[in-house]
């Protein structure tokens, strides 16, 4: 093949261009149709498909949308709790929340450490208006009961699931 000059249309044996030539080349590397803007088909409307001015797509105030967000990850029940904790002076009175701390809420057991053993008794015999107070102003919390402990004094029984009898006195028998 004989060099020729850039920008001739010169036939070569088979009767090609070097325009046809590149054409083709060009037509093997990147497909048969030419790529250009191709027009969009307008699509028939869809009734299941979003609106953009539709019903349900007002927005929505940030309290509405924490609160959907809050159900929808199941954080109710310990916001609630903690809600619960946060205001133990409304529900036992202040007078009450003075000697008395809740200290959580463990399988729907609510645990108050009280100051004395004499405040763990009276509010041990407020426990029902406690319990009531608690099941009507927070459902959700999940308070099955409430334990009251006194202040803590040493004792032989070690955790909430020793086995019962003498333990370890009984041993001169």
């Amino acid at each position: 093949m004989v060099d020729q000059p850039i920008g001739t249309n010169e036939r070569n044996e088979a009767g090609e261009t070097e325009a046809s030539r590149v054409y083709l080349h060009l037509k093997d590397v990147f497909g048969g149709m030419p790529r250009g803007p191709r027009l969009k088909r307008k699509k028939r409307h869809d009734p299941t498909e979003s609106q953009a001015f539709g019903v349900g797509r007002d927005p929505k105030g940030l309290g509405a949308s924490l609160e959907m967000l809050t159900n929808q990850l199941g954080w109710r029940a310990p916001l609630t709790q903690a809600e619960l904790l946060n205001s133990w002076a409304a529900i036992a009175g202040a007078e009450t929340a003075k000697h008395s701390t809740p200290l959580g809420i463990d399988e729907g057991v609510l645990t108050v450490q009280c100051e004395s053993t004499a405040w763990a008794t009276q509010l041990r015999l407020m426990r029902v208006e406690i319990m009531t107070r608690i099941i009507t102003e927070f459902k959700e919390a999940g308070v099955v009961s409430i334990r009251f402990q006194g202040p803590n004094a040493p004792s032989w029984k070690k955790g909430p699931r020793s086995i019962p009898g003498r333990g370890p006195r009984d041993t001169y028998g």
